[in-house]
Parts: C-alpha cells; structure tokens; sequence
C-alpha cells in the first residue's frame, strides 16, 4: 500500500516492477513545527503519513520530500507566487533536498531511510524564470520544481540520490523490502 498520491513516487515504484495494491492518500496537516529544520521535519511527515494509513497484515510505504535553502523550508508550491519566492531562492545556488521513507511491514515492523542529496541550479535570467512559471509545473511540487521536469535545464550539480530528489530513493527503498523479505532482485 502506498501512503502517498503523488504520481512521481507511483512511476519510481512502477520502474523497480512494484504495483501498490491500493494508493491512499493521507490527510494530515503537513505544516512544519516553528523553528523545525528541514530533516525533523521530513522525517516527522513520512511517520505521519505511514501513521494515517492503518493496514495491518500489509506493507505501507510512505515518503515525504523537503527542498530546503539552508534551514529555511521550501513550500509546496500552490501558488505563482510561492513557485516565483521558490526559483528565486534556488537560483544560482545550492539546496538539500530530503526525502525520509517509512516502510512497515505486515508483521508491524518498520523501518526508515533518510535520503540527503544537494543540487545546484544555475543562475536564472529573469526571461528563463519568467518562461518556466508559464510552465505551471511547479504547481504541488515540494520547492516549487521538479528534477524530472523541465526545470532539469537548470541543474548544473546534483550529488546524491537522483530518484530521492524525484520524490522516492529507490536505493534505500529497496533496502528496507528486502530487509522485510519483499522480493527483489
């Protein structure tokens, strides 16, 4: 079961050959505690999620993805607005995107996975920001882009997970299935 209804974690899954028997997604409030750095916080989100989601006998996988600049934690960008505060902050510069992963497994075990990685963007003009807000591609994506995307062009330096930064790391996902005695190859 897949504690998530975002379609990116969907496509990683479906990549690796592992079809959820059912996509929930949780309803809580993702908002982030005052003053909470961006690690606790995803963390906090992915037990939350799993949490939402009772299944007892089933596996239940849940991640949740933090851009961060810094301490500083980026929305999901719902508006323009939010998407515009967001390539503004990434442009030219380095950020840590963080995705923590919780699996538990149909006997209640659980297990949990940081995955830290850093990207850096090139420095934006004004006519490339403009030109990629039009996009509309930032919209519900956590610091207001996607890797996998169109905003792709503007990564000049990526060290770590290029799946965590999609949404789900694949390496450290199929660590805690196996562990759990899911079959993989």
């Amino acid at each position: 079961m897949l504690a998530s209804s975002s379609p990116r974690r969907l496509a990683l899954l479906a990549q690796v050959g592992i079809t959820p028997a059912a996509i929930i997604a949780p309803d809580i409030d993702e908002s982030p505690a005052r003053a909470e750095v961006p690690r606790l916080y995803a963390q906090r989100m992915a037990r939350a999620k799993a949490d939402a989601v009772p299944a007892p006998g089933r596996f239940v996988l849940a991640a949740d993805t933090v851009v961060a600049v810094g301490r500083r934690i980026l929305p999901k960008a719902a508006t323009e607005q939010d998407a515009r505060v967001c390539i503004d902050l990434l442009s030219g510069r380095r950020h840590r995107v963080l995705t923590s992963v919780v699996l538990t497994a149909p006997d209640g075990r659980r297990a949990e996975r940081l995955s830290e990685s850093v990207v850096a963007f090139s420095r934006l003009t004004e006519a490339q920001k403009i030109a990629w807000l039009a996009l509309g591609e930032w919209e519900g994506k956590a610091g207001g882009y996607a890797i996998n995307g169109a905003a792709a062009v503007f990564v000049r330096f990526l060290s770590g997970s290029f799946s965590g930064v999609v949404g789900l790391p694949l390496f450290e996902t199929a660590q805690m299935l196996r562990g759990f005695g899911w079959p993989l190859p």
